[in-house]
Formats: structure tokens, sequence, C-alpha cells
């Protein structure tokens, strides 16, 4: 599948999320070579409990899964590797060249992804947890903005998130600039956002502002940030 595929945000899916009164889900999101996973790590480091949008649509299509099955019956048996699994990297040259693809994709994993992730944020809440971070890369294309306010976007500059994405994905420029502009542009993310952290310069510097974005969340939520410590250096 490709890499963050996308899925609706439905009625009943604001509802079942909303319905924990006592435990907050914020949406974190920015662009491919942003740094939003680093951002992500250090949350999780500091106790906030993690929901990752692509590691649950990587869960939903495991090895003899009703996901895969319904996609290997609805596309064909080359979806598959000859061990049985997904083939990620054919499925997602596919549905990225042809879009009515990844439209009959996504009706078959969206529903299957939200009924985990709700899943997942409700285990967090019976724990007692205040807060969760819903990590969602296309969370604006998705139309889960509404049911993840307070929204998180990393930032950084083009030319950053290119030479980052070709270096972790030993792809392309031209590739990594397709799947970027493939996307909402990061500056419609960044004005929609209620907090940015800019992940231009030092990592200390990004991790410093995500320090800054989680009391503000706390203190936006009524949480106690005291939940929250910061890790001690090694």
């Amino acid at each position: 599948m490709a890499r963050s595929e996308r899925f609706a945000c439905t009625p009943s899916h604001r509802r079942q999320l909303y319905n924990l009164p006592m435990t907050h889900v914020f949406g974190l999101t920015g662009g491919i070579g942003t740094g939003k996973s680093t951002v992500a790590r250090h949350f999780a480091a500091r106790g906030v409990p993690l929901v990752d949008a692509d590691q649950l649509a990587r869960e939903v299509v495991t090895k003899g899964t009703p996901g895969l099955l319904a996609i290997a019956s609805e596309f064909g048996d080359w979806v598959l590797t000859a061990e049985g699994e997904l083939d990620r990297e054919a499925v997602a040259a596919h549905v990225f060249a042809h879009p009515e693809a990844r439209a009959r994709l996504n009706q078959l994993t969206h529903p299957l992804v939200r009924a985990l992730s709700v899943q997942r944020v409700q285990e967090f809440a019976s724990l007692g947890h205040p807060l969760v971070c819903y990590d969602v890369p296309l969370l604006f294309e998705s139309k889960l903005a509404d049911v993840l306010r307070p929204i998180v976007v990393v930032s950084a500059p083009l030319e950053v998130q290119l030479s980052r994405a070709m270096a972790r994905d030993g792809a392309s420029r031209e590739a990594v600039l397709a799947r970027i502009e493939s996307q909402l542009p990061l500056a419609d993310k960044v004005s929609q956002a209620d907090f940015v952290i800019d992940n231009s310069g030092e990592l200390t510097e990004t991790l410093a502002r995500a320090d800054q974005v989680l009391a503000a969340l706390c203190e936006r939520l009524g949480v106690d940030p005291g939940r929250y410590p910061t890790p001690r250096s090694p």
C-alpha cells in the first residue's frame, strides 16, 4: 500500500473519538521530510501515547488478514509477494499512477483503519491517559481536522524536505518532489494549524519547540503537565 494512505473521517468515527470525556486526542501532521516522526517520538518519550496512522494501515493488511484478502480479491494476486504478503512497492506504484485504483484501495482499507484507530484510542482512554497524539500524515486531506483539534503541524523548507526524504528513501529528487506535490501544500497545513513546530534548524531547537507546544496543549486542554516529565539525558 502507498505510504501514508488516507482515510476519511465519518460522523460515526468522530462520535467515537469524542465520546471519551477524560481523554483529549490531538492531531500531529506535516509534510514529507519535515520531521514529523521525530516530533512524534519526542512526544512519546515525554509519555504521551501515540497512535500512528501509517502503522495502523500496515497492520490491517498484514498476511492473512481480511484486509489483505480483500485487496487480493479486488486487484488480483499480483499484489502479493511469493510469501503471501502485500507487495507494498508494487501497489504503491500502481495506485500513484492510477487514481481510480487508489480510490478502490481506500474503500477497502479506510473502514479497517478507522475501526482500529478508535480501538487504540479507547484502550489508552481506559488506562486513564488524558492526552493521545494521533499521528496522521494526511490529516487535512482526510477531513480529520474537526475531530483532531488542536492540531500540531511540523514544517520545514522545501529544500530541506527534499534532501531529507531523498536520503531516507534513496529516491530521486523528481520522485520525492512528485510525492510532495501530490499532497496538500505545506503552507496550507500551517495556516490551518493550532500549533506549528519549525524543524528547519538544529534538532535541539526542534525538540525545545515541541516541549513548548506540549506545555501549551496541556494548558489549553486542562491537563497537568507534570504527567509528561522531560526525559533525562543519557
